[in-house]
């Protein structure tokens, strides 16, 4: 199997949308810019969701439009709905991201629906995204345990993996969104997963509450993941996830996985650049 891993690095949208304040437009740009210079293949460096419910995302279109593209990286933004679709369209990402959720007590919280609903919701966005070439990734939420509901049965995250997948998705991406998904509950979702879908369908989205990311990132490369998100400095969290800490550390992940005898084509000083960096913009505004 190939020694290459995509980090994802997700820090600019699923980071700073849980911080409490609004980090200035310009900090953005300038912070994505210099993860532009870092090796990434992919930043999710936007989010086109309604103000009112993801405030310190209001500006996507802004930045979107403001940041220094480096031809070697792909801009991904979350797109929810047809509206939030057609701003990102018009900013000009590269691609777009979809979510749902394999816990219908997360789904309600989060976007006021079912499972059923949300992804029905979907089929319009995605078909016209399909039409207009622009490819299209999709999170599952909620893959082992949930805030709402408790633990989560592996056949619903199949379920919807399966669905996403169906509306056009390249890849989906398995969220461990309270981070307390233990080493051997991964290895028994991707043994049920890999069934029926090929890993590099899969990517791992691991969030880092209990300390079990990690880990939790080994199993899912002995499994054939070579795609995982990630966040410089380990921001972020979810405002519907009660108690869940940040994404798994970029920097930690890229040091594991060189150990591991792994290549991220990471640079590791720009890396440590963008941590400052981050740490700086966070700490402005606590």
């Amino acid at each position: 199997m190939s020694k290459e891993v995509t980090l994802f690095e997700v820090g600019p949208r699923d980071g700073l949308q849980n911080e409490k304040a609004f980090v200035e437009t310009k900090d953005k740009i300038n912070f994505i810019n210099l993860l532009s210079q870092a090796g990434f293949k992919k930043i999710e460096a936007a989010s086109f969701v309604s103000p009112k419910w993801v405030p310190q995302m209001a500006d996507g279109f802004e930045v979107m439009q403001g940041i220094k593209r480096n031809p070697d990286v792909k801009y991904a933004a979350l797109t929810p709905n047809l509206k939030g679709y057609e701003r990102a369209y018009e900013a000009g990402v590269d691609e777009i991201a979809i979510f749902g959720s394999a816990s219908e007590g997360f789904s309600q919280h989060n976007i006021n629906c079912s499972i059923e609903e949300s992804l029905e919701r979907f089929e319009e966005l995605t078909n016209i995204a399909i039409r207009q070439d622009m490819p299209i990734r999709g999170y599952v939420s909620c893959i082992v345990e949930c805030p709402y509901d408790g633990a989560v049965e592996p056949e619903v995250v199949a379920r919807v993996v399966d669905a996403l997948l169906g509306l056009g998705c390249y890849e989906v991406s398995l969220g461990d969104t309270v981070g307390k998904a233990e080493p051997e509950q991964i290895n028994t979702l991707l043994e049920l997963l890999l069934q029926n879908f090929d890993a590099s369908q899969l990517a791992g989205h691991y969030h880092d509450t209990n300390g079990w990311a990690l880990d939790n990132i080994k199993v899912s490369l002995h499994h054939g993941l070579r795609t995982f998100d990630s966040a410089v400095g380990g921001l972020g969290g979810c405002p519907y996830a009660p108690g869940a800490k940040g994404n798994v550390d970029t920097l930690a992940v890229h040091a594991m996985l060189e150990e591991e005898g792994f290549s991220t084509g990471l640079d590791e000083e720009t890396l440590m650049h963008a941590n400052d960096m981050m740490k700086s913009l966070v700490k402005d505004k606590q």
